[in-house]
Parts: C-alpha cells; sequence; structure tokens
C-alpha cells in the first residue's frame, strides 16, 4: 500500500470519517480524499507525522518500515534478528558480563580492524553485510571492554562506542526504530565511560537519529540545542574530528528541524554546520563522518525538500558534484533529487536518477522508505500501462510481485 492507502486503513480502522481526521491535521477534506486516492503524495515527514499522531499510530506503521531484509551472499540467512538478539543479550545489562561471556576477548588492534571494515561497507552501502556481522562485533568489543583494564579498556570502550554508533545508524537505514534507539543508548553510555567528550558529540548525534526515526523530531531539535551547549566550552582549538562530528550534529539537528516544520532552526542549524566545514577546511571523512562543504550542502537539498520547498531542491540538487563522497552519501542524496524531479512531475528524470542510483547501490535503494513510495506512486498514478521498465524497478523493489 502507498502511505495515502495506510492512512485510508488506519482511518477506517478507528471508525473516523474523513471530516473528523481532515480537521485534526488542519487540512480540508478535499486533500484527505486526494491522498487516500493517490492523487497526492506524501513525501513530507512532518505531514506524514501529523497524521500517525491525530490516527495514534507510530510513524513507522504508515511510511511501512521496518522492510524484510533480503538473505545475500553477504548476510547469509542471519540478518536483523541476530542483531536484535545482541543488543538485547541480557548480560551487557546485568553485573554477570564479564564472568559469563561465551565469546574470549580479541586485542584492541583486531576489534579496531573488524570495526574499521563494517564502517567503510556502511559507507559502501553494503548493509545486508554490516548488519550480519555487526553482532559478531559488538560481542567483541563487550568482551574486551569487560576484560582488559588500564588504556586497553578505554580503547575497548571506544571500539565500542563506535561499533553501537554503526548500529544505530544501520538499524534506522532499514527502519529498525526501536533497536535503533538501544544502540544509541549503549553507544553514549560507552563513549561517556570512556571519557572521550569526540565521541559523546558522535554518539549524541546517533541519539538525535534513533529520535527521528520514531518521529520525535523536537526532542531531537532540543538535544541538538543542548549537546552544542554542552560542547562549547570544550571547543576551544578543536580537533578535525571534533569539527566533523560537531558539524554532523548540526546537519542531524537540520533534518530534524526541517522534519518538525521549523525552517528558522533548520538554517540556524545549517550556518552552524556550515561554519564547522569552513573551519575544517574541505571534504573530509574523520570517524566515518563524511563531513565538509559537500555534505553541507546536501542537507540543504534534503532539508527545502522535508520543508515544501522543492524549487531550493531542483535548483541546486543536481548541480552538486558528490563523487568525492561515500557511496552511502551519494546516493542519498540521489534519492533526494529524484523526490524533487518527482514533485515537479518530472518522473522520467526522476526514474533515470533512481535507476542510477540503484546501478551504484542496490542495497541502499531498496531498503530506503523514499524509493519505494516513489516507485509505487508512479505505478499507481499510471493511467496506461507502466513501462517494463518501471515495473521491473517495482518488482525488484517489493512493492508488487
Amino acid at each position: 500500500m502507498t502511505i495515502g492507502e495506510r492512512v485510508a486503513w488506519y482511518r477506517r480502522r478507528r471508525g473516523m470519517s474523513q471530516e473528523v481526521l481532515a480537521g485534526l491535521v488542519g487540512r480540508t477534506v478535499d486533500w484527505l480524499s486526494k491522498v487516500e486516492n493517490n492523487r497526492i503524495d506524501l513525501d513530507r515527514l512532518s505531514v506524514i507525522k501529523s497524521l500517525a499522531d491525530a490516527l495514534d499510530v507510530a510513524l513507522a506503521d504508515l511510511v511501512a518500515e521496518p522492510s524484510l531484509m533480503e538473505w545475500t551472499a553477504d548476510s547469509g540467512t542471519r540478518t536483523v534478528p541476530a542483531l536484535r538478539a545482541a543488543l538485547m543479550n541480557y548480560r551487557n545489562v546485568t553485573p554477570f558480563g564479564a564472568s559469563a561471556s561465551a565469546v574470549e576477548a580479541p586485542s584492541v588492534a583486531a576489534i579496531k580492524q573488524e570495526l574499521a571494515t563494517l564502517w567503510d561497507a556502511y559507507q559502501a552501502a553494503r548493509f545486508a553485510y554490516v548488519t550480519s556481522r555487526l553482532p559478531s562485533l559488538i560481542a567483541h568489543a563487550e568482551a574486551a571492554a569487560n576484560s582488559y583494564s588500564g588504556h586497553d579498556l578505554n580503547e575497548a570502550r571506544r571500539v565500542l562506542s563506535l561499533a553501537y554508533q554503526l548500529a544505530t545508524v544501520q538499524l534506522t537505514k532499514i527502519g529498525e526504530a526501536d533497536l535503533a534507539w538501544i544502540a544509541a543508548d549503549r553507544g553514549l553510555g560507552a563513549a561517556r565511560a570512556a571519557g572521550d567528550t569526540v565521541l559523546t558529540c558522535a554518539l549524541l548525534r546517533s541519539v538525535t537519529h534513533a529520535l527521528q526515526a520514531t518521529g520525535r523530531f523536537k526532542e531531537a531539535v532540543q538535544l541538538t540545542n543542548d549537546a552544542a551547549n554542552y560542547l562549547e566550552p570544550q571547543f576551544s582549538g578543536p580537533s578535525p574530528e571534533m569539527l566533523s562530528v560537531y558539524g554532523t550534529l548540526f546537519l542531524a539537528g537540520s533534518m530534524a528541524a526541517a522534519r518538525a516544520n521549523d525552517a528558522i532552526t533548520t538554517r540556524t542549524f545549517l550556518q552552524a554546520a556550515d561554519e564547522a566545514a569552513t573551519r575544517l577546511g574541505r571534504d573530509a571523512n574523520h570517524l566515518w563522518t563524511a563531513f565538509g562543504p559537500t555534505n553541507v550542502a546536501i542537507h540543504r537539498v534534503a532539508t527545502a525538500a522535508e520543508l515544501g520547498d522543492v524549487q531550493v531542491a531542483i535548483d541546486l540538487g543536481p548541480q552538486i558534484d558528490t563523487t568525492g563522497m561515500p557511496m552511502e552519501r551519494r546516493v542519498r542524496h540521489s534519492l533526494e533529487v529524484a523526490r524533487a524531479y518527482s514533485a515537479w512531475n518530472r518522473i522520467d528524470d526522476a526514474l533515470n536518477v533512481l535507476l542510477e542510483a540503484e546501478r551504484m547501490a542496490p542495497e541502499q535503494v531498496q531498503y530506503h522508505r523514499m524509493s519505494r513510495q516513489l516507485v509505487l506512486s508512479w505505478i499507481r498514478q499510471q493511467r496506461n500501462k507502466p513501462s517494463t521498465v518501471l515495473v521491473d524497478l517495482a518488482r525488484r523493489l517489493d512493492v508488487m510481485e
């Protein structure tokens, strides 16, 4: 079902008329009728969230997340459930962790290499590979944190915090919002235990991602402000790593502000991120942030789209050169460009952008709600028989049989 069709389904389940629901979200009955009949696309999370709140359902219920992760050569037959089991392992939240762990603690060098391999795979948009191997990394890092002392203990905690951060961003990518929250909480605890301000900042950003995944956009905006106030006294002569995580904190906050329909705060956060990028001086990838002027420009497009300013997204989006960015960032930007073209009714251009994105990173396109909803809406809106290219893409994304 499209998002509009889900709205209609939940509205009927609630015994609610179109007049009542439209009134609750401050819209006309005509608008709601067009939404439910796929004549208006719902592509702004702020609007979808208002409907979810009025219907008393989760945001994920309307956007159809999470999606089933396919078994691949990279993933094998152990995907999200194995990661869920790792996050909900009682040994990690009880006093019995060190004594009861069945995993031998690897060396710090070994878990650092394991961490780097998985972060690199994530930035290459190899989501199945990352999901299937995160349980092992978390188990190894937890065992190290429970076994070592002194300098090695702090190093193990740093690895553990970044492993949980990776779990957070990976889980939000595939729509597992509640698990992402658990991972963000664990990662922040490890970063604080290590006494590492840079990693604490990085994990605070992960918490904002987890908040957004559950539709708590205003809370994510407030956390961005709180985190910035916490970090400012420690911001004299910042390292490149600190500038990068500080800048990406504001980028995450700008998306939250846009999704909360707060244009002023969105601009404020983007300006703060731009200042950090200017101080950094170039695109970089410290702590796998992919932060720099290009990532700021990417977020200008994404936030404009979330605020409904399609003209800005159309004018700026296709002009940004993302070839120097990690694949995950490149393809995420392509999805925004496709959304902007679609909103401008340039469906052929949007389809071409999406097909090129799929060629570069098929898993990322398959699991992102935006690509699935775009293709489904194009199928639903066709007056004639959809093209073979579009139908084949819809089948690859599992939005039609």
